[in-house]
């Protein structure tokens, strides 16, 4: 385990101990899944190496959680919704909550957090795009062509379970928008 991955000697090591057959954990700052592979060349790790031992590579964020105490049903315009870019499936089936501000949550609305995920496999489309140092983007949009969820997907699933709301989600993955293009 290698608690986190700043720099190309760090790097170096992790690349290494998975290329001899060690199962490796690490952390690594990056906005996204694909973001990863960049970021480990950009250290100076071959881009044959990171195709070569990276097997998985796993985005979380944080978001806010609707405070229980005052969550409640909000109604939220269709058009809204279609102008950014909310799934037609959860515009349809999706009921929306979201926390009018209470003392036990300080006014806020939110109380608590909970992680957001992305869950990123290496196959045998992302290999060769990693191998021409693609941007994140093309690995990105590759990934999600093979069923990858991204965070703002998982987000979603998150607001339609009342967990959370819509800004928090547009809040913390607006980022993510590019792989959608």
């Amino acid at each position: 385990m290698v608690g986190e991955i700043r720099d190309g000697e760090t790097a170096d090591i992790a690349i290494r101990a998975a290329l001899t057959g060690h199962l490796v954990f690490s952390t690594l700052h990056t906005n996204d899944a694909p973001g990863a592979f960049t970021r480990l060349i950009d250290m100076g790790i071959e881009p044959f190496l990171v195709a070569s031992s990276v097997e998985a590579v796993m985005a979380q964020r944080l978001v806010r959680t609707i405070c229980l105490n005052c969550k409640e049903e909000q109604k939220i315009d269709r058009d809204y919704l279609r102008q950014i870019n909310c799934p037609e499936h959860i515009i349809e089936s999706g009921t929306f909550h979201h926390g009018t501000g209470c003392e036990d949550c300080r006014q806020q609305g939110y109380k608590g957090r909970l992680a957001i995920y992305e869950m990123l496999v290496m196959s045998e489309i992302i290999r060769p795009l990693i191998l021409k140092r693609e941007a994140s983007s093309i690995i990105g949009q590759a990934a999600i062509s093979e069923g990858m969820r991204t965070l703002r997907d998982d987000g979603w699933q998150k607001v339609v379970d009342g967990k959370t709301t819509i800004e928090e989600i547009l809040r913390v993955t607006m980022s993510d928008e590019h792989l959608k293009n």
